[in-house]
């Protein structure tokens, strides 16, 4: 295993900008090392942009994904984080069931407005 990984290869391994990176660091998420002006990743923070790449990919946000990240690191540790992870993906997985709702219910409203409109132009003499 490595013990170093700059900036440019995890921007290339991940397809993620270098200020997302930097913005990463300042959120506190990632704590690379520092020689100079040069960043050094560590394996550990490669692993975290990973999970944290898979958490955006899921829908969490950066303060979500910072909760999830921060109880691996203390009490109640590893079985906290999971059960965490299990409540919030029950949390996105309704969200996503709500706005699919919403989606419908505004694509019926569509139907019928179209169906409104066609059937005034019926009655105008247009033909459609």
């Amino acid at each position: 295993m490595r013990e170093y990984y700059s900036i440019t290869e995890l921007t290339r391994e991940f397809d993620v900008s270098t200020r997302t990176l930097r913005f990463y660091e300042d959120e506190g998420l990632v704590q690379p090392v520092r020689r100079g002006r040069t960043r050094l990743f560590r394996p550990s923070d490669r692993h975290l942009i990973r999970q944290i790449m898979r958490g955006k990919r899921l829908g969490f946000s950066i303060n979500e994904i910072r909760e999830i990240i921060q109880m691996y690191k203390e009490p109640p540790g590893e079985v906290g984080q999971l059960n965490l992870m299990i409540k919030r993906i029950e949390e996105k997985r309704e969200d996503l069931r709500q706005k699919r709702r919403d989606l419908e219910e505004t694509l019926a409203e569509l139907h019928q407005a179209e169906e409104s409109c066609v059937e005034r132009l019926v009655e105008l003499g247009v033909n459609t």
